[in-house]
């Protein structure tokens, strides 16, 4: 087993759809652009694949636990997203 941590930023779109006939019910793809410009496919499967589906976005930066599987993809076991800075709002005051 080869176990990945890896920092990067999601490029492409979520995809999430369902298995039928599997052990696995829902698998999420989408492929991610780590620090030195290489791009990686990343799949999650079940649990994690819902908590991507409903969290994550193009553009966000994350931190993935996950293991490179026989096909070249990294199967994510753990993912953290960046905490994103709020911007502070300037308002025009109207006199």
């Amino acid at each position: 087993m080869n176990l990945c941590f890896i920092i990067g930023k999601i490029i492409s779109e979520i995809k999430y759809d369902f298995i039928i006939g599997s052990k696995n019910i829902s698998i999420v793809k989408f492929n991610l652009k780590i620090l030195e410009g290489s791009i990686i496919n990343v799949i999650g499967y079940d649990n994690i694949a819902d908590f991507c589906y409903r969290k994550l976005s193009v553009g966000d930066n994350i931190f993935l636990e996950g293991i490179l599987n026989t096909k070249g993809n990294i199967e994510i076991n753990k993912i953290e997203i960046e905490k994103r800075k709020k911007k502070k709002e300037k308002r025009k005051i109207k006199s």
